[in-house]
């Protein structure tokens, strides 16, 4: 069940941990973003495989390192498929001595009240236990706040916690991920609801229940220090939410005790058409620069 070593590394360590989760819906985005245009491929199952050949270049990179990368998170299909003869994740912990997550929501419901729940996850047991047959040490859930609508929010961090004590259950650790758009007209309001609704979640975890929060870098730095220093909390880790490395590298560094979980920020600079020297130094450049803002704070 739980590594220790590992949740001593997630919780202490310095770095950050990269998202490599980007899924269906996504994929094709991911894919055309790197330079592999849609007529690239004729079906999912070509589809699928070539974005697996980009995530086994991306974390078979030498910049990608476990000095500066803490964990990684994987989507199910990555989870099955192998890298050099490995299973992913055990192929991060193995070889990187990274810590591997895995995503297991299945996507957004429509919105509602200014918010967008997860959709039903019917088959959530049989993944953790998949999860825990690949080793995986914790997981991840989306969920999407765009108004500060106080009934909506408080379903968002309901429904994240009704699930994050499944996850619990199982062994692993949950990152609850309740994301406030980037361009919510009240962004700020948004995050002081969020704020209050978990911690009145996390005050009611007992204390063998320890969770890992990953939240949009918000409007007031440090308005999340008491979630940040909340003894259930392992780590906090902020996305990067369509702002640019730049910008999302320098407003993480204004908040204490944060570190980054990039997706876009991290493999925007990425290209199939690079030579490997490219590809690699455009990854230990975007590596360096987001490990920085992690660790450094102004």
């Amino acid at each position: 069940m739980m590594n220790q070593t590992q949740f001593d590394k997630v919780k202490n360590g310095k770095g950050f941990i990269a998202a490599l989760d980007q899924s269906g819906g996504s994929t094709p985005k991911a894919l055309a973003n790197y330079g592999v245009p849609e007529d690239a491929y004729s079906n999912e199952d070509e589809m699928f495989d070539l974005i697996h050949q980009m995530r086994t270049r991306i974390i078979t990179s030498p910049a990608f390192d476990g000095k500066y990368i803490l964990g990684a998170i994987l989507f199910e299909q990555t989870m099955d498929r192998q890298i050099e003869g490995l299973y992913t994740a055990e192929y991060l912990a193995e070889k990187k001595g990274v810590v591997p997550f895995l995503k297991v929501d299945k996507g957004l419901a429509n919105l509602e009240n200014g918010v967008q729940l997860m959709k039903p996850i019917p088959d959530l047991d049989a993944t953790l236990r998949r999860a825990n047959e690949h080793h995986i040490f914790g997981t991840k859930m989306r969920s999407v706040i765009k108004e500060a609508n106080p009934e909506g929010i408080k379903a968002v961090v309901d429904q994240q916690f009704e699930l994050a004590k499944q996850i619990l259950a199982a062994g692993l650790v949950p990152i609850i991920e309740p994301e406030v758009d980037i361009h919510s007209a009240d962004k700020e309001k948004c995050e002081e609801l969020l704020k209050t609704e978990l911690l009145n979640h996390l005050n009611q975890l007992s204390e063998n229940d320890n969770v890992m929060l990953k939240l949009t870098i918000p409007t007031v730095p440090n308005v999340y220090k008491e979630l940040v220093e909340h003894p259930r909390v392992v780590r906090v880790v902020a996305l990067s939410g369509g702002y640019s490395r730049d910008e999302a590298n320098q407003k993480l560094k204004e908040n204490d005790g944060i570190i980054a979980s990039f997706s876009r920020a991290l493999t925007g600079e990425l290209n199939a058409n690079q030579t490997d020297e490219e590809f690699n130094a455009a990854l230990e450049k975007a590596v360096k620069s987001i490990y920085d803002a992690s660790v450094n704070k102004n």
